[in-house]
């Protein structure tokens, strides 16, 4: 039988109706002949409880007892998932991650997947159950202690799941409906994607849309896992929701496919930076030491970087971080200055700012789209800060308080909207 990989987040199974809904969700793809791997995430809130339990009772906690407990959140779905079923007459069963097992690294709270053996599950299948029920988001060390992968991790171990068992789909279940040209929220003319290629949809995630984790994304595309985004509130078929595929699927798409922002970015300034080989190096390894996630950076001609004696002397350095990472990122270069590794007169942080940006795989084979960008913000009074661009996107830092109007001028700029009989 053909294998199907279901994923529900936690809005999804965030009570015992909820997860009777799924249940039934379930049971109609194994009527249509797949044998089902269901990867559950915690009861909405439960993590969260689970998490500040740690922090009550532990200042400085043990990563390897934090997952034992933040874990424990899946394990409860996929029991009452299995549950559920089975008084349907389905025949399911509940695994954990050590059960798979699904073999990880040893890193606690942000592991990584080694392997995921198919011989358990599968003899489960071969014995006449149709659905495994997996909780999500947590593995099993080399020691054989329990892991967690970071927020989101249950997208990731879905898109796992559906590589290692060469499954026909990969079915993500959240509660927007699919993917679209930009936040709703921001503009009612968004409008719900069919298809969108995997480097579109890992630039989106990226930049700040929510729908998917970037990890689950990447091992996506890596493994040519063909996944779709649909609503579980929603009745569904086989064309609902977005697909996320290799751009050989979408026969035609346009130059621009959506508009993504991220409302909390930083912009750091190191002024008068020495300029010599190996300045890049020395600011940035000690941010990447720090755990700071240093996204757009900017080189200047510093405004003292005009002595005749020893012209290009000095620089500016520029670079953007979300907005709670500003601490670290001022310690670092604080930490680097006074040992001697670097030398900068002044460090500037403007924690007012938001980046917004544009994704279109169409972009390869267009010109002109940066000039239609910048065009379009500055008809509206909107000054940029900072730019940065890849083949397939272009962002700039903006203004916060214009981040809802960049949105909505470059959505209707490039004719991103739905018809006016769908608005």
């Amino acid at each position: 039988m053909p294998t199907l990989v279901m994923k529900f987040g936690g809005t999804s199974v965030a009570n015992l109706e909820r997860i009777a809904n799924v249940a039934e969700k379930i049971s109609r793809e194994v009527e249509r002949g797949y044998n089902v791997i269901v990867i559950v995430s915690a009861m909405s809130g439960k993590t969260n409880e689970l998490i500040g339990w740690v922090n009550d009772t532990s200042d400085i906690y043990d990563a390897r007892e934090y997952d034992a407990v933040v874990a424990s959140g899946e394990n409860v779905t996929a029991g009452l998932m299995a549950l559920r079923l089975q008084e349907m007459g389905v025949s399911a069963r509940s695994w954990q991650g050590w059960q798979v097992p699904i073999n990880t690294t040893s890193a606690h709270s942000a592991a990584r997947f080694v392997s995921i053996p198919r011989d358990n599950i599968e003899a489960k299948f071969a014995e006449g159950f149709r659905v495994a029920v997996v909780a999500g988001f947590q593995g099993v060390s080399p020691e054989g202690r329990i892991t967690t992968l970071g927020r989101g991790g249950s997208d990731t171990t879905a898109v796992a799941f559906a590589a290692a068992f060469e499954a026909e789909r990969c079915d993500i279940y959240t509660d927007v409906d699919g993917v679209y040209t930009t936040d709703p929220r921001i503009t009612a003319k968004a409008r719900k994607l069919d298809k969108i290629s995997y480097e579109e949809m890992l630039e989106l995630a990226s930049l700040g849309a929510k729908v998917l984790q970037t990890r689950s994304v990447e091992l996506a595309m890596r493994y040519g896992v063909r996944l779709r985004v649909l609503s579980s509130f929603d009745e569904t078929d086989e064309t609902s929701g977005t697909m996320v595929c290799d751009e050989e699927e979408i026969m035609e798409s346009k130059v621009v496919s959506g508009i993504a922002f991220s409302r909390d970015e930083a912009k750091v300034t190191l002024v008068t930076v020495e300029d010599r080989p190996g300045i890049a190096a020395a600011i940035f390894g000690p941010l990447a030491d720090a755990g700071v996630n240093v996204d757009m950076i900017v080189q200047n001609i510093s405004e003292k970087d005009y002595d005749e004696v020893h012209p290009g002397a000095v620089t500016d350095m520029t670079f953007s971080c979300p907005i709670d990472q500003i601490n670290r990122a001022r310690k670092a270069m604080e930490n680097a200055k006074a040992n001697g590794s670097i030398n900068y007169e002044n460090l500037i942080v403007d924690a007012d700012v938001s980046k917004v940006s544009v994704v279109g795989i169409g972009m390869r084979s267009h010109t002109g789209v940066a000039a239609k960008m910048f065009r379009a913000l500055a008809a509206e009074g909107v000054n940029i800060k900072v730019i940065s661009t890849s083949e397939i996107k272009i962002s700039v830092l903006i203004d916060r308080k214009y981040i809802e109007l960049a949105v909505q001028t470059l959505h209707d700029e490039f004719d991103l909207g739905a018809p006016a009989d769908d608005v």
